[in-house]
Formats: C-alpha cells, structure tokens, sequence
C-alpha cells in the first residue's frame, strides 16, 4: 500500500520535498495550507512598498499540483497532532498519515510586547504586506491634508524595529520611495518633516553577515537619511510614541516591527521536543525528537548535529531546501531499506538589497557590494520562483520600474483592519 505523507506548509521546504518525491508510486501526498498559494517571502517587502504585486510572488497550490500524479491540497490549518494515532487534526477535518512532516515556518515575535504586538505593522504574509501597503498610503493621503506640523511630522515619521535584511531592505525601498514618488505625487506634504528610522538592539545591521555587508548597509542607508540607532532596543509603543531602552522616544503612527521570528506552535507535540524558540528538536535526518514518524524542517526545526553548526542552522531559505531535499531522498530510502543520510547544510551565502542597484553578497570564502551584488541578487531572487511566466513578468517589471523610479500600483484595495485582524478577502 502507498505510504501517505501528510506535509503542513508549502514554503520552501513544504514545495521542495513534494518535488523531490512526484509521481513515485510508493507514495501519496497531501500538502495542508491555511492558504491556497505558495509565495516567495524574500520579496514580500516589496510588495509592502507598493513596486510589485502579491501576484508577482505567489502562485496557487493546486494550479501547481495538477500534474503531479500523486499530490493533493487540503485547504487548513493545524489544529493539533496526535502522534499516538498518526492524525493531523486541522480546522476543516482529519487526516490519518504514515509520515508527518512539519514545515510552517516562523511567526513575529514580540517578545512579550503586546503593546507592539497589538499596534505595530509586521510583514511575514502576503496577507500583512498588502496591509502595510494600504496603511501607508492611506497615512500618506492623511498626512497631505494635515495642517498641524507637529501631527503632520507624527505621521510622517517611519520607524522599523529590526537590522537584519528586511529590516533593511525595507528601510531602502522607503526611502527611495521618498525622493522619487512623494517629491512628485504629494506636492502638500513637507517632506523636511519626513524621518525614516532603522533601529535595531545590536551594535551593527546585518548582524550576521559579514564586515564589508554591514558598512555598505550602514552607509548608503545614512546617504538615503535614513536615521541608524543601534545598541538599543524598543522597549513599548504607547499613545503612538515608540518607547527605547535608554529612554528616548519617536512620535509615529507607524512603527513596522521586523526583529524577531519565533517557530508557529505545534499543539500536541511532547514539550521536551520543543527548544529555544518554539523552534522543534531534529535529529540528523530530520526527524522529530522522541517521536518516530513526524519530521521538522526549514525555520521551525532546530537541529544540533551539523558540527559546523552546533547552535542549529540560520533560518535561511536554503536551509529549508536542502532539508526537504534530504529528507526526500531518505523517506525513498527506507522503503528500499537503505542506509539514510544525514544532513549536512551546504552554506551558500547570503546577501541583501540596500536600494536601487545596490546590494551586498557574502559568499563562503569572499563577499561583494554594488551593482555587480545587485545583479547576483537579482538573479538570485528570480530562479527560485515557480514558473517561467512569473520569472518573466517580473524581470519586465523590475527593469521597467527601476528604469523610470515610478511603480503604478500604488492602490488603497483593502484599507481596513477590523478587530485586531486583517480583512479576510
């Protein structure tokens, strides 16, 4: 009989193991979803910032499945896993697997903030980036009415908590929209009252790449005027005024937290298989500690067994990749009764886009900035999307905009935040 393999997420660790395992007849898979598309979260920042659309960068699941003979789509989310009874319970139904495989990634922390959590805008889903998209444009098309400077300044004043890529990323692409859209479209606003702050709890941005990254960051954001703090941490963000730890404060109505990730909670998996993070305990292969058929990847596993990763692997999507790679060829593997192969990550760097064709490129043995890094990245950011007409259209877009520093897009479609949740469409 057909092994059934359950797999919750289609990231880039969900999507990479049923590529590595179609149309073998030993096994039936069911990918569960709470949405009915894959996305390339690396661009979703640009989605915020209104120069690509959410359709550039997603792709529905069951168009992507139909050719493959052995794959279906439940539509879901995770409810809670009984490892004893080998079900997967989610809010529209159950389902009995043979091998369960958790691959849903990573979800905003807050650090127990909830001040932040309740008020500040995150952007790890299409869902909050089109959010973020409308709120600040809807603070835009405000803060060109507004005649009192001390409001007008309140609401165009920007703060992103977070250093790391999106963090700066996101502060780039701002401020680029800054001098080449707002100059010429919001003629009523006093761009001198205009602030972009970057801040971030760590002595350096992009603190985990390498000297070179982090001084090229740090330097062409100050050119752009984005305002660096650094060595401090946001502590509260109370009656629109951002709280840091050494007692300053930032009059804004709109503070975009990007600081931290924590591993999406999994009821019913034994707590001594949770570490640090929320992140789930792997062994060698993948598969959950003290459980015998449910496996982790990508950001919400921890793995400890790579010697040349001893405090677990950076939660990167190459990770992610190459787990379910592994782990494809290792499920094959015990059906053919075969020795299985640990996992050991093949580090390929890392890099991040600063602003309009500049970025910064760490490679295992050298690292690189500028145009040539902008090109890497761009290229780099094109391959992995799912299909030829995606990759086109937005290599078009990107030379287009880029060319003319003038994006289109700039809709208000769904402006409204209704309960502490965002409009469902």
């Amino acid at each position: 009989m057909k092994k059934h393999i359950v797999i919750v997420g289609g990231g880039f660790a969900g999507i990479n193991l049923i590529k590595s395992m179609v149309n073998d007849k030993r096994f039936r898979i069911t990918l569960v979803d709470k949405n009915n598309y894959h996305f390339f979260p690396p661009l979703i920042y640009q989605v915020a910032t209104s120069f690509i659309e959410a359709s550039n960068i997603s792709y529905p699941f069951r168009k992507m499945i139909s050719k493959y003979k052995n794959v279906n789509f439940h539509m879901g989310s995770l409810v809670k896993v009984d490892h004893e009874n080998n079900t997967l319970e989610t809010d529209h139904g159950t389902l009995q697997y043979d091998y369960l495989v958790l691959a849903m990634g990573t979800e905003t922390n807050y650090f127990g903030m909830e001040n932040v959590k309740k008020c500040s805008l995150s952007m790890k889903t299409i869902d909050e980036a089109l959010y973020l998209r409308n709120y600040m444009l809807l603070t835009l098309e405000e803060a060109a009415r507004n005649k009192d400077i001390k409001k007008a300044q309140k609401l165009q004043n920007i703060v992103i908590a977070g250093g790391g890529p999106t963090g700066v990323e996101l502060a780039g692409m701002i401020a680029e929209m800054g001098t080449y859209i707002a100059e010429k479209e919001y003629p009523e606003i006093k761009l001198g009252l205009s602030n972009i702050y970057l801040i971030d709890a760590l002595p350096t941005l992009l603190s985990p790449m390498s000297k070179t990254a982090q001084e090229a960051a740090h330097e062409r954001l100050a050119k752009l005027g984005v305002k660096i703090i650094l060595n401090v941490a946001v502590k509260d963000y109370v009656d629109q005024k951002v709280i840091l730890a050494d007692g300053r404060t930032i009059d804004t109505e709109t503070l975009i937290w990007t600081s931290g990730v924590i591993g999406r909670e999994v009821p019913g998996l034994p707590a001594e298989s949770v570490g640090k993070g929320r992140r789930i305990l792997v062994d060698a292969y993948n598969k959950v500690d003290g459980l015998k058929n449910v496996y982790a990847l990508g950001d919400i596993s921890l793995q400890l067994t790579d010697k040349d990763f001893p405090k677990g692997h950076p939660q990167l999507a190459q990770v992610a990749i190459q787990h379910a790679v592994n782990l494809g060829k290792n499920l094959k593997r015990m059906e053919d009764e075969k020795v299985l192969v640990p996992f050991k990550y093949n580090n390929k760097g890392s890099m991040a886009i600063i602003s309009k064709f500049d970025a910064v490129v760490d490679l295992p043995k050298f690292s690189y900035k500028g145009f040539i890094a902008w090109l890497t990245w761009l290229f780099i950011h094109i391959i992995p999307l799912v299909t030829f007409r995606s990759k086109a259209r937005l290599a078009f877009n990107w030379l287009r905009l880029f060319i003319t520093n003038n994006p289109s897009i700039r809709l208000i479609l769904r402006p409204k935040k209704e309960t502490g949740q965002y409009e469902q469409f």
